[in-house]
């Protein structure tokens, strides 16, 4: 059984102690174990802020070389990488490839970004402002590197591209980075920071790695440090209230829950590429990494008059999935990750039968090639919520995996924009339909509650991308229970890591620091 190692202060460390073990969720059978006790997590915060100062000496272009670097290294190893995927994340081979290549083209994109960002080591933000009669006397706004640690908390569901999204981001900033992957699945995690260190791309202690229990990490943030966290809301909420983030104003960044929705609009037609789009998003979220994704559709929207057409459509698809051991080619959905999220999720449907029937499933299923009772399985579930109301468990609970909930609207754009600004602000939204008039205002009306809005058309219905895609070049996170966090968005992705000061003297002199 492998042993997994931290990476701190340049070199590979283990702790002493009680270790936590990995496991197949398929199997359950033993794949490696982890221990931090004992590390010197205040040592790693010092390593790591050495690191930043020859990082911010470098350039944009030069940061993104190091990150184009670490791209081909994944890729050079990207087979290794989804059999890790398979075997500890209960991912099938596509949803494994989905989060690797995720990886490697999020580093790629922003490889990218550097050379259109050229030589220079911090942005100059917006025009400059004349600040008296004359011309003179000017004012400048910069974004330049904050001179602390990027301490990432990621979470279990995608150990490759989380790692990934915030790394290449905070690099290119100019920040150097400490990752925490959730335990659970930290295989593949541990091996990208493998290929990393063999990469030999950035400078040194430029990224460290934490291979289980953070210890007392957290309690060594200082003011120019900041805090990137992906999970549990709760948590979130424990992250923001911890004693070194007051007290040292941390900046800090939460991905948290998020109640997602599909609407239908009353123009699409049966038998329509908008409608087959629909119907196909919906059921990817469902089903893709078992519904473990923050991005995954869990309320579904659609013209009272076209429920039962719909669900029909979707159950005839969610029948043909196959549960079961991810590492057989005919199964198409593996298990949850671990035993607590099996429990979780059991436990939400539950809940959600206070105002819904279930349409299909009900989170009993035999999976395919797994022997007696092991492994972490819930099948395929759809839920019907016939009046819908804001406050019912269907707008309060996410429940992280195979589970969504069709519902109708009456009214048009305006009750379909209500019922989806119940859920309490989301990640991203989805909207299918050709009237224009119908789209716009149910796109102003759920905006602001929103980090992303996609939307399907029959002009784009062959080329669109799924919602549950985070794209590098636009801006991934959103307002209320989804955290109040902003990731990624290309060049806006770097303010998060950088510190805005605005300058204020001669022209000449502001104009030259700027060009510098």
């Amino acid at each position: 059984m492998d042993e997994l190692q931290s990476f701190l202060g340049g070199r590979w460390v283990r702790g002493s102690g009680p270790v936590q073990t990995l496991v197949n969720p398929a199997t359950e059978q033993p794949l490696a174990t982890t221990c931090t006790a004992g590390l010197d997590f205040a040592e790693a915060m010092r390593s790591a802020r050495a690191a930043g100062a020859t990082l911010r000496a470098m350039t944009f272009v030069e940061r993104g070389q190091a990150i184009r670097a670490l791209s081909r290294a994944l890729h050079g190893a990207r087979e290794q990488l989804i059999a890790l995927a398979v075997e500890n994340g209960g991912n099938t081979r596509s949803d494994a490839k989905f989060d690797v290549d995720g990886a490697i083209g999020t580093l790629a994109a922003y490889a990218d970004l550097a050379v259109e960002l050229g030589e220079r080591r911090f942005l100059v933000d917006g025009d400059g402002v004349q600040l008296g009669k004359g011309a003179r006397l000017y004012g400048q706004h910069l974004w330049v590197p904050r001179e602390g640690v990027a301490v990432h908390v990621n979470a279990f569901n995608f150990p490759a591209w989380g790692f990934a999204e915030k790394a290449a981001v905070a690099l290119l900033a100019g920040m150097p980075v400490v990752v925490k992957p959730a335990t659970s699945t930290a295989l593949v995690a541990a091996r990208m920071m493998e290929l990393f260190v063999e990469a030999a791309a950035l400078p040194p202690n430029a990224i460290s790695l934490i291979a289980g229990a953070p210890g007392d990490l957290l309690g060594h943030l200082t003011g120019q440090d900041v805090l990137a966290f992906t999970g549990g809301s709760a948590t979130g909420v424990a992250l923001r209230a911890g004693k070194a983030a007051l007290a040292h104003s941390v900046r800090v960044n939460v991905e948290a829950d998020s109640l997602n929705a599909a609407v239908l609009a009353p123009d699409v037609e049966q038998g329509s590429d908008v409608l087959n789009l629909f119907l196909g998003d919906v059921v990817r979220d469902l089903t893709q990494k078992a519904g473990q994704k923050c991005t995954a559709i869990r309320r579904v929207y659609v013209p009272r008059e076209q429920v039962d057409h719909v669900l029909g459509l979707l159950g005839e698809r969610l029948a043909a999935i196959k549960v079961g051991d991810p590492a057989r080619d005919d199964v198409t959905m593996g298990p949850l990750a671990t035993g607590e999220q099996r429990a979780d999720v059991k436990a939400g449907i539950a809940r959600l039968a206070s105002c819904a029937r279930v349409a299909f499933g009900g989170g009993s299923v035999e999976p395919l090639g797994v022997p007696g009772d092991k492994g972490f399985f819930v099948g395929p579930t759809l839920y019907f919520s016939p009046e819908p109301r804001a406050g019912d468990a269907v707008h309060e609970h996410e429940v992280f995996g195979p589970v969504a909930t069709v519902m109708p609207y009456d009214g048009g754009a305006a009750m379909a924009a209500a019922l989806v600004r119940a859920g309490g602000g989301g990640l991203v939204s989805s909207v299918y339909g050709d009237d224009k008039q119908f789209l716009k205002d149910f796109v102003l009306g759920i905006a602001p509650y929103h980090g992303r809005v996609t939307i399907g058309s029959s002009k784009i219905a062959a080329q669109a991308l799924p919602p549950g895609m985070v794209l590098p070049g636009l801006v991934h996170g959103g307002p209320g229970r989804a955290g109040g966090g902003e990731e990624l968005g290309g060049r806006r992705g770097l303010a998060f890591y950088s510190q805005r000061v605005a300058l204020q003297g001669d022209r000449a002199l502001l104009e030259a620091i700027a060009a510098s």
